[in-house]
């Protein structure tokens, strides 16, 4: 089993890398398993694993995900 973390795509730096935003801490990012950079791509979601976006994701999956990370985070921050 591996994990995902989904981010949303903010701006494209090459034919196949992208910048992600992962709830404030942005990444760069190989597209190259979603087929290479293009602009519709800017302000979508993807699932990120170990550097490569594997696939996109609706934009309501994406913060929905996105705010259940944050709250368990927050959690580990009060133990």
């Amino acid at each position: 089993m591996c994990i995902a973390i989904p981010g949303k795509v903010t701006s494209l730096l090459d034919e196949y890398t992208a910048v992600v935003d992962f709830g404030g801490v942005n990444r760069n990012v190989n597209l190259d398993l979603l087929g290479g950079c293009e602009e519709s791509l800017l302000g979508k979601y993807v699932l990120v694993h170990v550097g490569y976006a594997i696939s996109l994701i609706s934009e309501e999956e994406g913060r929905e995900t996105m705010e259940l990370f944050e709250q368990l985070m927050e959690g580990e921050q009060n133990v």
